[in-house]
């Protein structure tokens, strides 16, 4: 718990390459020095030329070195002098036969180096630390960084005793090979001491070599098919001459008046047995009619009242109270007997 790991030398032979990419079997220290030597030479010189990363490829009798920055003017100098003047120095170290390629980088803020050379420039200039880490990764979220994370260390703002602060924006998983996390660290040269800068950039997932995304385990779930809306269709039939003559002749007659329109005719034409029948019929029907007609609506029923939870009664008034002693009658005063005088 609580050890940190280097992201690239995490992913390192997984999805990313080496930055030495030569092979030696007997003289590996002495190229190995080398190349140390090699980087702390174009670093000094080139400090100011914003140098994100070094790479060197060896082969028999020539050494490449690659280096990628933001400034390529800077390096390039004018008219190629101060590259020239880089190759020979670099063949005066390795007694070979040197190539520089420069590969500009064109968005600084997606590169964890440089994102932290910017804070420790920063810094040396005196500007507060917590507003130089929230100025800075809110550029590189507007880069297009998908989560972005600094951490100072260090006399911060001068302090007697060092602390570390960090800030963080995005996500940043540092635990998932398949995340490309780029890293990167600087040095702050203040007059009260060296502050360290640590940046991480989460800049999304790598990519097969087809381009796609790398398939999760576990978690592929096939697209479901589009679902077909159901159409809906109407057919519209033109009503021609001899449909028309067809559906009349379907529907049946109901009753044939004559031609003065008392119906006479129909009535000719039903027998005195169902005649009578039917005059039942219709008799039956219209008492039924006035019954209905005579009944009154229906009232809507009144909704009753919720009736109040009645409360205990206390021992108090359940206990009986004392009978009462009946009044006594009034007192009257007797009247003296007259005497006989």
């Amino acid at each position: 718990m609580g050890q940190k790991v280097n992201p690239i030398g995490f992913r390192l032979g997984v999805y990313r390459n080496w930055d030495a990419r030569w092979y030696a079997d007997k003289e590996y220290t002495k190229l190995l020095h080398e190349d140390l030597a090699m980087r702390r030479l174009i670093g000094s010189r080139l400090r100011n030329a914003g140098v994100a990363r070094i790479e060197t490829e060896r082969s028999a009798n020539q050494l490449t070195v690659i280096i990628h920055t933001a400034k390529p003017g800077i390096v390039i100098g004018k008219q190629g002098a101060s590259v020239d003047a880089l190759r020979d120095e670099l063949e005066r170290i390795s007694g070979k036969k040197v190539r520089v390629t420069i590969h500009e980088i064109k968005t600084p803020e997606l590169d964890a180096t440089l994102v932290a050379e910017n804070v420790a420039s920063q810094l040396e200039k005196r500007i507060a630390f917590r507003r130089a880490l929230k100025q800075t990764l809110m550029r590189s979220m507007r880069a297009g960084v998908k989560g972005a994370k600094i951490q100072v260390s260090g006399r911060l703002g001068g302090s007697e005793m060092s602390r570390r602060e960090w800030d963080r924006d995005g996500r940043v998983p540092l635990h998932t090979l398949r995340a490309n996390v780029d890293y990167g660290q600087a040095e702050a040269r203040t007059t009260f001491g060296r502050i360290g800068v640590q940046c991480w950039l989460y800049l999304g997932d790598f990519v097969t070599a087809t381009g796609e995304p790398i398939p999760v385990a576990g978690r592929e779930r096939p697209e479901p098919a589009p679902r077909e809306e159901p159409v809906e269709r109407t057919v519209v039939i033109p009503a021609t001459e001899e449909v028309a003559e067809e559906v009349a002749e379907e529907v049946p007659v109901l009753a044939v008046e004559s031609a003065d329109g008392d119906g006479a005719e129909v009535a000719d034409q039903i027998p005195e047995d169902e005649e009578e029948e039917i005059e039942a019929v219709v008799g039956a029907d219209a008492e039924a009619v006035q019954k209905v007609e005579k009944l009154s609506p229906k009232r809507a029923t009144a909704r009753r009242k919720p009736v109040a939870a009645k409360k205990p009664a206390t021992a108090s008034r359940t206990a009986k109270k004392p009978a009462r002693k009946p009044a006594a009658p009034p007192r009257t005063t007797a009247e003296p007997d007259e005497t006989e005088e």
